[in-house]
């Protein structure tokens, strides 16, 4: 299942909050979870409007009722047209697609992750996950714009692989760690490395406004199947700047899981981003940093494309 958040084109401008539904088919068309469910079970739900997690927790009714929805609706045809004519089925081209998650509880990002990244940089394998956060408020969808800060010169892109939990994880046990995965998403660490290295410490240069594109859905792990095993790619303007797989993660992601909740707690909604190959802009000779009007490109197999352009520096005040 391909999940997604968003909003009816007619509801653009609004301060309506996102809807949780999947793509169909070829992805021509959004279903809206709680539109269907009102229509094929005759039942008004709790809530005037759920929000996304509401359907994205894997402890809570509201997924199995999800699932078995689409399902249905995917096998059977009739049913298919049934749900349309209710108005729960939506042209994509009449939506507005949103991050996946729009405001993730937590995004804890992965430092060094890849075997031929750290041969890149000449640097030694880690011997434990190195973790750093991204502020929740910088994540953005595909299809919108990536600013350039205003004091920055040097900003740059890292595809990566990136998990969403879907159960609450505590103490997690490695041979357990997949069952708290919702599903598995595209990701762009953007960097500004000059505020990275200048400062001493990572969070200004990681965490800018519109740093953390996402997208454009959540793929659930029986799409995927081995997520340690997919290609993936950045290009610039076209031009092939990353193509690595993640059958070369140095901490594959139940470790990662196991790991990270020894001391943090993992809720629904929250994104784990697993690190970036080779290739990156900073590390290239001459250096490649991100211009105004770049389009970057994040490819992961079976995970479709994560496209962004990059915008002008905001003028200051």
């Amino acid at each position: 299942m391909r999940l997604i958040s968003f909003r009816p084109a007619s509801e653009r401008d609004s301060a309506s909050a996102p809807r949780a539904g999947a793509l169909l088919g070829d992805g021509a068309d959004v279903l809206d979870f709680q539109a269907a469910y009102e229509a094929l079970v005759s039942a008004r739900l709790p809530s005037p409007r759920l929000s996304v997690l509401d359907w994205f927790d894997l402890e809570r009714p509201l997924w199995s009722k999800a699932r078995t929805l689409h399902d249905s609706i995917v096998r059977d045809e009739e049913a298919l047209l049934s749900v349309r004519e209710t108005g729960a089925v939506l042209e994509r081209s009449k939506v507005e697609l949103l991050a996946p998650v729009p405001r993730p509880g937590k995004v804890i990002c992965v430092g060094l992750n890849y075997r031929d990244h750290a041969a890149e940089a000449k640097m030694a394998i880690p011997e434990r996950p190195v973790l750093f956060s991204k502020f929740s408020s910088c994540v953005i969808a595909s299809g919108q714009d990536v600013t350039i800060p205003a004091d920055s010169t040097q900003v740059d892109y890292e595809a990566e692989l990136a998990v969403v939990i879907g159960r609450r994880a505590t103490q997690v046990a490695r041979d357990r760690a997949l069952e708290h995965v919702l599903g598995y998403v595209n990701f762009n660490d953007v960097s500004a490395r000059d505020f990275q290295f200048g400062d001493g410490q990572w969070q200004r240069g990681k965490s800018c406004d519109t740093f953390a594109p996402m997208g454009e859905f959540i793929v659930t792990p029986d799409e995927v199947g081995d997520p340690h095993r997919l290609r993936i790619q950045l290009r610039l303007n076209g031009k092939t700047m990353q193509d690595s797989n993640t059958e070369q993660l140095i901490f594959d992601i139940p470790t990662l899981i196991e790991f990270i909740s020894r001391s943090i707690t993992l809720e629904p909604g929250d994104v784990i981003a697993t690190g970036t190959p080779p290739g990156v802009g900073f590390a290239r000779r001459p250096p490649v940093f991100l211009q105004t009007g770049d389009i970057m490109e994040v490819e992961i197999e079976r995970l479709g494309v994560l496209r962004n352009r990059m915008a002008a520096s905001r003028a200051r005040p």
